[in-house]
């Protein structure tokens, strides 16, 4: 423990979090009792000035920290058991493309996003391939089923991390799967709507259709082609990120996915020689980049995928169309996220901002740029006397 006052200076991955958070994650042995504590007191200093925890930090600014901490922690103790020669070759074996923000993998079929209740093979756990000695572990930001397999954006930095996650949850990433269905939907495009819920009795391992107390899902299809009656090759794109949500859809119009016995039981499995693995792929992902550019990745098919493809007659190549937009968050979100830039730009005038007692308070903005705030119902309406008693 050091008792002399430190300085940091705030990394780009920790722009823009609140203060308390920054402590979290660069000195986690402080509570945030104390953080309280020495902000009340004026200890710690950003750039000078006092700060409260719920301030928010940017790049380059120095952060005064008092006596009593220790060095930020520039690698946690690792728990887990060191990868093997073989593992750490799996792990790079799945890369599509990689660099200081991002990974994107190719998760094969049958390999588990994360671990569980007697899972200890999964991708979660072969991240360690990617963490060197000077570098902060790569976690998930989303994730795909056992048995889909495609595009699986890895955040480098806890940065990025924060910085995908809000395209995913703010639904502004669009994704693209392949999927092979048993028969032909009737019309060759649409939209499926059906709210969905976890299912009694499942131990929340099944979804199910429920419009009463379900969450709204909505999944958007294009029919590829066509083999006869007997199969469909089609593209889904989630539009909201429920789980299990296509096979639960495909299923619910009454196509379910090939080898997804899960929802579509026997009828899920085609005659012949076709492969009884699941034939769900996330083909595409297109996503914002944190330096401003965009991430527009495609992974190729699984070998059971593509044999399947080639045994019906299909044409990989006609399956892509162009480059598709990313999608535009739906109103509610958009407001939300215009809001939230509004009061980040108000944080930025004002910090540093202190008053002393007796100063008058700043006057505040009140809603977006360019509108007057609104008035009161009292102000709007003209003052009435009270009636006086009759007189008796």
């Amino acid at each position: 423990m050091t008792e002399t006052v430190r300085q940091f200076t705030v990394g780009p991955d920790d722009d823009q979090v609140r203060l308390d958070r920054w402590f979290k994650r660069n000195l986690p042995e402080i509570g945030f009792a104390t953080i309280s504590r020495w902000a009340r007191t004026g200890q710690i200093r950003v750039d000078g000035k006092r700060a409260d925890p719920a301030d928010r930090v940017s790049a380059g600014q120095v952060l005064r920290v008092p006596p009593g901490t220790a060095l930020p922690v520039t690698k946690k103790p690792r728990v887990r058991e060191p990868l093997d020669a073989e593992q750490v070759a799996r792990a790079e074996a799945m890369v599509i493309t990689q660099d200081r923000a991002a990974i994107v993998l190719n998760k094969p079929p049958g390999l588990a996003t994360q671990g569980g209740s007697g899972t200890f093979d999964h991708v979660d756990r072969l991240l360690d391939a990617f963490a060197g000695d000077d570098q902060p572990r790569p976690r998930l930001v989303h994730r795909l089923d056992k048995d889909t397999s495609g595009v699986l954006l890895i955040a480098r930095t806890p940065g990025s991390a924060a910085f995908f996650s809000k395209r995913f949850s703010g639904r502004s990433a669009k994704k693209t799967y392949w999927a092979l269905v048993v028969g032909v939907p009737e019309e060759r495009e649409g939209m499926i709507e059906a709210a969905l819920a976890k299912q009694p009795g499942s131990g929340g391992e099944k979804m199910h259709v429920d419009v009463e107390n379900g969450q709204p899902a909505k999944t958007k299809y294009r029919v590829i082609d066509r083999a006869g009656n007997r199969a469909a090759w089609v593209e889904l794109q989630p539009l909201t990120g429920r789980t299990h949500q296509l096979r639960v859809h495909m299923a619910a119009i009454g196509h379910p996915i090939v080898g997804d016995g899960k929802y579509g039981g026997q009828l899920a499995f085609l005659t012949g020689s076709v492969s009884r693995k699941m034939h769900l792929h996330a083909r595409r992902l297109v996503i914002d980049h944190p330096q401003g550019d965009m991430i527009d990745v495609t992974a190729p098919l699984p070998e059971h995928f593509a044999a399947t493809l080639e045994q019906l007659g299909f044409t990989e190549s006609e399956g892509d169309v162009a480059p598709p937009a990313p999608l535009k968050p739906p109103p509610a979100v958009a407001k939300k996220q215009a809001a939230k830039a509004h009061a980040k730009d108000l944080r930025k005038e004002r910090r540093g901002e202190r008053r002393g007692r007796g100063e008058a308070p700043a006057p505040r903005k009140v809603g977006p740029p360019g509108k007057a705030p609104p008035k009161s119902k009292s102000a709007s309406r003209p003052f009435k006397p009270a009636p006086k008693a009759p007189k008796r």
